[in-house]
């Protein structure tokens, strides 16, 4: 399938919406009132610290909501505004956040419902509005829905189909599409489907499997059993990974990207010869800008002197796990939360340690000064940040400052 003919079809389509509605102004004033939050905007303006009695905070200089996610949403609530009678669906969470998507189910945006991995679009009629979200929809997706004839607004961040034209930009050459990212996550799932040949690496141990077969050549059933779910159809690791361009999923860590992307450009060069390099390796920098901000500043943060950390976020949120796993990797004791309830009035925090299921730990917050770090991932509105703080304080027993 030609993806460019079919974008450049779908784009200037009159069912297709890459913009607003006009509802701007309305939609902005909602959103402030529900996701924004004096008390943070305080601390920002204060150098992203306070201090009450003796608990001190310090917020990361880059946190919460980025252009992208702020803009999904909002043309999300203006697709309501402007379709108010219409049958509006969306085709995963908008956003990896619980509280903004249980408020569009609040506005009547009915969810795809997925089951065993396969969504069911069965409910979707000629004529309904679809919301794509802004991790965006696989290529087949859209066709489908333009096929039956939907209403498509499409919220897909900028920096998502920034990657989407480099594997496109490697598919047109033949080459082979290494894509660091989680092969499951809905991000990677969209830019698989408009890449070629690929082949989706989570980590660096992957990756230096997958490098080490480049150069030395290995057990292929072996292989393809450990990507079986993870490479396009057909593939084949003793012809397609002899020209690789390198992709990723926006919301991994930009360092370990870099690091893949570099043992890569080493391998091609080691096997290939300096002067053969540009005929086997590809890479362009599609890490995006706010994931790299908001772990920069995760970076500065966890060089203070904090007793403990929070990070709040989803907990199927990619760049929201990657600020906790910095904040692991330096021993700090870290808590991450997806919203303020799982902080208890006992001295107990309901929390998600990396790679475990949801526990429970006790007496968490120390007696006595104490200094929090805080920290949010792009999907998480400030006001959530907002009652995590106040409930922090309420357990210390500081009265709000009116």
């Amino acid at each position: 399938m030609d993806t460019r003919a079919f974008k450049r079809s779908l784009n200037s389509s009159e069912n297709y919406h890459r913009k607003g509605f006009g509802h701007e102004a309305d939609v902005s004033d909602q959103m402030q009132s529900e996701y924004q939050s004096n008390l943070v905007q305080q601390i920002r303006s204060n150098n992203f610290t306070i201090q009450r009695g003796d608990v001190t905070i310090r917020l990361a200089e880059a946190f919460g909501f980025c252009w992208g996610v702020e803009r999904a949403v909002a043309m999300a609530y203006e697709t309501r505004q402007h379709f108010p009678t219409e049958q509006i669906w969306i085709t995963n969470e908008i956003i990896h956040n619980p509280s903004v998507n249980q408020r569009l189910r609040e506005m009547n945006v009915n969810f795809i419902s997925v089951t065993n991995g396969e969504k069911d679009f069965s409910g979707v009629d000629p004529g309904d509005v679809v919301i794509l979200p802004a991790f965006g929809a696989s290529v087949q997706e859209m066709q489908f829905l333009n096929e039956r004839g939907c209403t498509i607004v499409d919220t897909t961040c900028p920096w998502v189909s920034k990657v989407w034209t480099t594997v496109e930009k490697h598919k047109k050459v033949d080459y082979t599409s290494i894509i660091h990212g989680k092969y499951n996550h809905e991000e990677t799932v969209a830019t698989s489907s408009f890449a070629g040949k690929y082949l989706i690496v989570l980590n660096m141990k992957e990756a230096e499997y997958v490098v080490n077969y480049i150069l030395h050549g290995g057990d292929r059933a072996e292989f393809m059993t450990k990507f079986e779910r993870a490479c396009s159809v057909g593939f084949d690791p003793d012809r397609d990974l002899e020209r690789v361009g390198i992709a990723n999923q926006t919301t991994m860590l930009k360092g370990e990207t870099e690091q893949l992307a570099k043992l890569f450009e080493r391998t091609m060069m080691r096997k290939y010869g300096p002067d053969q390099l540009n005929q086997h390796f590809l890479s362009f920098n599609t890490i995006c800008d706010a994931t790299q901000e908001r772990q920069d500043a995760m970076f500065e943060l966890v060089e203070e002197p904090l007793d403990l950390m929070i990070v709040v976020g989803g907990y199927n949120s990619s760049n929201t796990t990657h600020l906790q796993e910095i904040a692991t990797e330096r021993g700090i004791p870290s808590y991450h939360i997806d919203s303020a309830d799982r902080i208890g009035p006992d001295n107990r925090i309901e929390h998600k340690p990396l790679k475990r299921d949801l526990e429970v730990a006790e007496d968490w917050l120390p007696v006595g000064p104490v200094v929090v770090g805080i920290t949010s991932g792009a999907s998480t509105p400030d006001k959530i940040v907002e009652d995590v703080l106040e409930k922090i304080f309420e357990l210390k027993a500081i009265v709000p400052v009116t």
